[in-house]
């Protein structure tokens, strides 16, 4: 297992991160405990969940896939793992926390205090701030607009907030998720203004559909010396090939939800998709290879988020992580993107 040290911090990581948002709803606890078993057999030592996990979240199930994590610690142990959560902000379901949403200083030491009793430690490696809490319209591919500017904490709070847990030694390092480039750098700034310990990871999506981490956010990323954790490598299972032509396997999550996943549900992105499995079949490659053999390869990679429902896509997509292209495989895979630059945004 490829490993590799976050810059900033202390933690070495695998270059596979054990995502979780299907326990507690596709998975349950008995499947999740045997993943984090395949997973540390495997040499993964970097899990991520969050206070708003499972997805799709409901109020009946928020919290309890850091239970379930939180269940198999106790009677593991810790040792060795690298645990990382996030705090859900306003407008991602106003029942967390009893609506105490906004990313204020007192609703994030809530927050870190409830995801540590859930997970029964007594600090978090990495925590990160799920979305952006001020107007942005870029994340779910709506044009940002003025018009939309609302209150709320200011970025300078949310700042003060993370330092305050990171100085009651309940977190020991934090990070950003679905952010943009001048959030990244926003947060960073203020942070050295104030000199508290700034972001040092950005969790966005990142695919062979998904180019966001290829522009500007990678010119942010390698100045602000930081590293990218890329959730839905696989864009939710599209770039695997099960849904080929429009195939809906049973037990499939796009099968399952049909209101999950929607940017990558779209015909540019199932021709994309297409294009690259063919292009791995005759680079001798499955397409689960291909796909996170590219992101393994990106030099502002800090670890690759991968979810499953089943052992053997768990299994699959690990070894496929440690695959390295050659150079005419990663010039074809170019190639392509200049047909579909960023389908799924």
């Amino acid at each position: 297992m490829r490993r590799r040290t976050l810059p900033g911090s202390d933690l070495d990581v695998s270059i596979v991160c054990l995502g979780t948002m299907t326990w507690g709803e596709q998975n349950d606890e008995k499947d999740a405990h045997a993943q984090l078993d395949l997973a540390l057999a495997r040499g993964v030592n970097f899990i991520d969940t969050a206070e708003m996990y499972p997805v799709p979240p409901t109020p009946a199930t928020q919290g309890r896939t850091e239970e379930i994590l939180g269940a198999w610690i106790r009677r593991h142990g810790r040792d060795g793992l690298v645990i990382a959560s996030k705090v859900a902000g306003p407008g991602r379901r106003d029942w967390i926390r009893g609506g105490r949403t906004n990313l204020t200083r007192e609703a994030i030491a809530e927050a870190v205090d409830l995801s540590l009793r859930r997970l029964g430690i007594d600090a978090i490696d990495l925590y990160q701030i799920h979305w952006p809490q001020r107007n942005l319209g870029t994340i779910a591919g709506k044009p940002f607009d003025p018009a939309d500017e609302h209150g709320g904490p200011p970025i300078r709070e949310q700042v003060e907030a993370m330092a305050a847990q990171i100085a009651a030694g309940k977190v020991r390092h934090w990070g950003l998720s679905n952010e943009t480039s001048w959030g990244v750098c926003e947060f960073r700034r203020i942070a050295r203004e104030l000199g508290v310990p700034p972001p040092i990871t950005l969790q966005n999506s990142a695919s062979l559909v998904s180019r966001g981490a290829d522009g500007d956010l990678a010119e942010v990323l390698y100045r602000e010396a930081m590293s990218l954790l890329a959730y839905s490598p696989l864009a939710g299972g599209m770039l695997t090939g099960k849904y080929a032509g429009g195939a809906r396997p049973p037990g499939a999550r796009y099968t399952v939800f049909a209101n999950v996943g929607g940017r990558y549900r779209t015909p540019l992105v199932e021709a994309a998709a297409a294009n690259y499995a063919a292009l791995a079949r005759e680079r001798g490659r499955t397409p689960v290879e291909l796909a996170l053999g590219w992101l393994a390869s990106r030099r502002y990679l800090g670890a690759i988020v991968v979810g499953a429902t089943r052992l053997d896509q768990l299994d699959e997509d690990i070894a496929a992580a440690q695959v390295e292209l050659d150079a005419g495989t990663l010039e074809r895979i170019a190639a392509l993107q200049a047909r579909y630059p960023n389908p799924a945004g």
